[in-house]
């Protein structure tokens, strides 16, 4: 059985891995570094993030196969799309589902991302 390797722990939970690879898959998760009120500086500074995970797992945003984003105001999608057209990889589009949620605290945008790692 391949093994697990678990990246972290998260910058804000000891008890959360930043990543997790098994298999030759990468699942991570991020939120925005800073908390300003706009939704697409949090998407930027959780997309930011993603590509900071991503490298730590050896792999980047062009080998990303799904991305889950779960926003607090589904209204403002229009700005969550703004920062993720200027972040996407366009020759390695992944699949996307963006999700109306009620997320913790400040966080405007939470972000889940799959992606391959090596060959």
């Amino acid at each position: 059985m391949p093994a697990i390797t678990r990246i972290g722990p998260s910058r804000l939970s000891p008890t959360r891995s930043r990543a997790v690879v098994h298999n030759g898959i990468v699942t991570t998760v991020a939120v925005s570094v800073e908390k300003p009120a706009s939704l697409y500086e949090q998407a930027r500074s959780a997309l930011s993030v993603i590509d900071s995970h991503l490298a730590e797992a050896g792999t980047d945003k062009s080998r990303i196969l799904t991305v889950m984003a779960y926003i607090t105001d589904i209204g403002a999608k229009p700005e969550f799309n703004r920062a993720w057209d200027e972040w996407v990889d366009r020759a390695n589009l992944p699949l996307r589902a963006c999700i109306g949620a009620e997320l913790e605290g400040d966080d405007l945008v939470e972000l889940i991302v799959t992606a391959t790692v090596g060959d």
